[in-house]
């Protein structure tokens, strides 16, 4: 049995629940509610760039922000944009990008993303007339074929979009290679990294790659979202802003007034991750993660999708109950007060691929730092019992 040092300090996590929902958005930190809620009552809540203590004291947390997610990162501060979600990031990004795009340009994605790392590729090259090429995955295993990459990867791709593990199955692909291929190809990187950081220590100087996104609310922060950017990179874009608002650095693309209470939540949370050591963590949920995987594949009634290993894998399992529908395995589960999700979770083209969309996609479990053993049983046990 494994002992659990952090789940007292999640204070949503009180023992009724199990739970699996992490995936989709984690409880969040104590200190990340404290300073949300010191930001909003302590009399600091104001607009930034002003002449008034407030004001200033709201500049300089955001400064502060950008050099803490820059330490998370491993990468220059000045890269770092805050906006709602990875989502809106993705396509203000692209949209900016895509005037960099021309016929006979391509940008390879994976079927192992997101679609939020697909769909905002597709729509700026089909405003552009570039093309949108996809990795396949391995079913059997869930890996991405990297020998498929190599192959599409060539003088005509621009961008190579790549997640750092899958929300749905938890496969995690070697991105050091990828990144290593595209640019010998001439082509630039995107990492989505919003399964990664949560449970993998990030050095983007040490990967190289040229963009990075991740998502606050899945490693114990507030709703929000983070775009890295090489510097030079996000001085070339053109965004789409209204003329008076600052035009240098990640301003740039932080259009509108920011949630200024959850990026002093997100600082929080980075530096509790920060504070523990990713490397920490990711052993911690190694060891739990483990019974879970190896409990399920010990079901006869119950089919898991992806790898069957912890080899380069975020603690993620997608899983089928036979002659359950997803969503009523969901259900079920839920009503012992076991939460998990059921469908696609966004991972289309894996979905698709796997041939499970049109039959309602499959229940995920996923773990996060508070998760612990007594979690790990009553999930199994439920499942069991479905059989």
């Amino acid at each position: 049995m494994t002992t659990n040092p952090w789940r007292s300090r999640f204070p949503g996590i009180t023992g009724e629940w199990a739970r699996f929902d992490g995936p989709a958005g984690t409880q969040a930190l104590d200190r990340a509610v404290d300073a949300i809620d010191g930001y909003l009552r302590d009399g600091v809540n104001a607009n930034a760039h002003g002449t008034f203590a407030a004001s200033q004291i709201t500049d300089r947390l955001v400064t502060d922000a950008r050099a803490t997610i820059g330490r998370l990162l491993g990468a220059p501060a000045e890269g770092v944009v805050f906006g709602p979600n990875m989502t809106s990031l993705m396509f203000a990004f692209t949209r900016a990008l895509a005037p960099t795009l021309g016929p006979g340009d391509e940008i390879v994605c994976t079927q192992l993303d997101h679609d939020a790392n697909v769909w905002p590729w597709v729509m700026a090259a089909r405003d552009r007339e570039a093309k949108v090429q996809r990795c396949r995955v391995d079913l059997t295993t869930g890996r991405l074929d990297t020998a498929h990459l190599a192959e599409l990867l060539g003088p005509s791709t621009r961008w190579l979009a790549i997640t750092g593990a899958s929300n749905a199955v938890g496969t995690m692909p070697d991105l050091a290679e990828a990144v290593k291929l595209a640019h010998e190809a001439g082509a630039k990187v995107l990492v989505d990294a919003v399964h990664l950081v949560p449970h993998r220590r990030v050095d983007i100087a040490a990967l190289g790659c040229d963009a990075l996104v991740c998502s606050p609310y899945k490693w114990y922060g507030p709703h929000a979202g983070i775009l890295w950017l090489d510097p030079d990179l996000l001085a070339s874009l053109e965004p789409y802003k209204v003329r008076p608002a600052p035009d240098e650095g990640p301003t740039r693309l932080e259009t509108g007034t920011p949630s200024y209470e959850a990026i002093a939540g997100v600082q929080a949370a980075a530096e509790f991750l920060l504070d523990v050591g990713m490397d920490v963590i990711a052993a911690h949920e190694r060891a739990t993660f483990s019974p879970l995987l190896d409990g399920l594949l010990g079901m006869d009634h119950v089919t898991v999708h992806g790898p069957s290993d912890l080899v380069d894998r975020a603690p993620t399992v997608a899983f089928n109950i036979r002659g359950m529908h997803p969503l009523a395995a969901a259900e079920a589960l839920a009503a012992v007060r076991v939460a998990v999700w059921s469908g696609n979770y966004y991972a289309l083209e894996l979905m698709t691929a796997l041939g499970l969309e049109e039959t309602g996609g499959a229940v995920r479990a996923g773990l996060a730092c508070y998760t612990d053993d007594d979690d790990v049983a009553r999930l199994l046990e439920a499942v069991a019992s479905l059989g």
